[in-house]
């Protein structure tokens, strides 16, 4: 169903900043073929923590007759800039940023994620996609994608995402970065430790919501107790996450995600979002604190012809992965509607 993970180098990119990345490579996935006249191509965009083996984590979206059908669609999943799953990152050292507080990484953003994407896709020779779609932080790289892509993309899907990036959740960033900060391990660069546990326990409840917490971590008895079955399932997500994952990363992800903001030197986001051409759908999920529906509703209401879908649900931000049949479903519509238009 898919090839191996693949490579694409640049010897140089020049960062939104300014300074320049060397000997940059970009690590996707495909799936499927492209078609005769080219014009089956599915971009997917991950979202913070993920990578490019979308059939994993987002199977759900997978197989005969869903939005990703392999048979059907030539799908391409690249790995985003900053992340430790293959894509250069503040695992390959970069020039003099040795000072380990900055994790030995330049500076970088949203939007110098979306351009190397498409210098990819570029290098592919893709020169139209039917399908762009991009979840949370995925989205807001999507958005950048389509702006410069123009008429190049056809369909374009945006889920629990904004314009720009809130106050709200630079907060909750911000208190992540303090947990990675004052971690021995990450100053000293090697780049695990408590404080990247810390940061994703930090992040959990905003991923999820009240009334799914109550659901699976409620208890049960009529005793005092001193080991919650809610603080064991965070403690359980923050060692998996540290199996997994890379401080450094992390510390530079967010970072990138607070620069979010398409109408930076657009002079407004009216403005900016007037210029996606796509058929576009701004989908989000009634629970969802972290990235509410009235930041895809604002996008709806800007972005021509847009169409706002809410999806109910318990699950809030993290729906995108659990609510997948609901997901695949309002997709598979939105895109027959597309074409019979």
């Amino acid at each position: 169903m898919t090839d191996d993970l693949k490579t694409f180098h640049l010897p140089t990119f020049t960062l939104e900043s300014g300074e320049t990345l060397r000997d940059v490579q970009v690590a996707y996935r495909t799936y499927g073929r492209l078609s005769e006249k080219q014009d089956n191509v599915v971009v997917v965009i991950h979202a913070l923590t993920a990578n490019a083996d979308v059939h994993e984590w987002w199977s759900g979206l997978f197989g005969t007759g869903k939005v990703f059908d392999p048979d059907q669609y030539f799908i391409i999943c690249p790995n985003n800039l900053g992340s430790p799953y293959g894509t250069t990152s503040p695992l390959n050292r970069q020039g003099s940023h040795d000072s380990g507080k900055e994790a030995d990484f330049p500076f970088y953003t949203i939007r110098d994620t979306a351009l190397l994407h498409l210098s990819l896709l570029e290098y592919l020779d893709i020169g139209c996609i039917f399908l762009l779609i991009g979840p949370s932080c995925g989205g807001n790289i999507a958005q950048e994608m389509a702006y410069y892509s123009g008429e190049k993309v056809k369909n374009l899907a945006l889920l629990c995402c904004s314009a720009q990036e809130s106050p709200w959740v630079i907060v909750i960033h911000e208190a992540q970065r303090q947990a990675l900060l004052i971690d021995p391990g990450f100053i000293s660069g090697s780049g695990k430790g408590q404080g990247l546990v810390a940061a994703r326990a930090m992040a959990m409840p905003f991923y999820r919501s009240h009334a799914s917490f109550t659901l699976r971590q409620s208890e049960s008895h009529d005793h005092v107790i001193r080991d919650f079955r809610a603080s064991s399932y965070i403690a359980y997500q923050g060692r998996k996450f540290l199996d997994r994952f890379d401080a450094r990363c992390y510390y530079h992800l967010i970072n990138a995600l607070d620069t979010h903001h398409m109408g930076r030197s657009r002079n407004s986001i009216r403005e900016a979002l007037a210029q996606i051409k796509a058929n576009t759908i701004c989908m989000g999920f009634s629970s969802d604190i972290l990235v509410p529906t009235i930041e895809q509703k604002a996008m709806a209401e800007l972005i021509p012809g847009a169409k706002f879908m809410e999806i109910e649900t318990i699950f809030g931000h993290d729906a995108f992965l659990i609510e997948a049949e609901k997901v695949n479903r309002a997709l598979c519509d939105f895109l027959e509607d597309c074409t019979e238009s």
